[in-house]
């Protein structure tokens, strides 16, 4: 299925010359991690206050293109230079699943949006991360299947708020939108259970 999750090896590539840089200076996986949510929490404020401060869409694409890099550090991080933790496992789910709450609960704030379907998306995506963890749990590797895993959200949601900085887009396309990206979020997590299930 196709998903941002399958450029992932060749985004690492980009970034190992990063990885070593903050390697020797003593940085850890876990500390990105946590830098990851924090800068996920800054994301949400700015997308927040956005109608009294338009900056704050900007602010959004731009932080999930380095919440991206620093997800995708930390793990690179800990497999390099042994630094895989049981903490550092729980730190990584718990904190996918705060700091897509921190960003798309926000989503309320645009005006005309439905409360009501943010929460179906922020819902869903919880199950979807949750659904992931169960290829663990009952197979044998943790499932990034699309079509509308983190890294999707995190492209779709950049890109709409990329747009809403630059122009004025009705409420009634961010609310269809968000509606077809929670549709596929229920495809994306049947499809992670499935492949899960064979797995196991």
């Amino acid at each position: 299925m196709i998903s941002m999750y399958n450029i992932k090896p060749k985004f690492q590539e980009l970034l190992k010359p990063t990885l070593g840089f903050l390697y020797r200076r003593g940085i850890t996986a876990n500390q990105l991690t946590l830098s990851a949510v924090m800068l996920s929490f800054l994301m949400g404020m700015g997308l927040w206050f956005s109608k009294e401060w338009h900056f704050g869409f900007l602010f959004v694409p731009i932080g999930l293109l380095l919440r991206m890099a620093l997800n995708a550090l930390d793990g690179m991080m800990a497999r390099s230079y042994n630094m895989q933790s049981k903490l550092g496992e729980a730190l990584n789910e718990i904190g996918d699943v705060i700091s897509d709450m921190f960003i798309y609960i926000p989503l309320i704030k645009i005006v005309g949006v439905s409360p009501e379907l943010v929460a179906y998306f922020v819902g869903l995506s919880i199950v979807n991360e949750f659904s992931g963890v169960i290829g663990k749990v009952i197979g044998n590797q943790r499932r990034y299947d699309g079509p509308m895993g983190k890294s999707d959200r995190a492209f779709v949601i950049g890109l709409l708020c990329l747009c809403l900085y630059f122009y004025s887009i009705p409420a009634f396309y961010i609310n269809i939108i968000i509606a077809l990206c929670a549709v596929l979020i229920v495809i994306s997590s049947f499809i992670r259970i499935k492949k899960a299930l064979d797995d196991g």
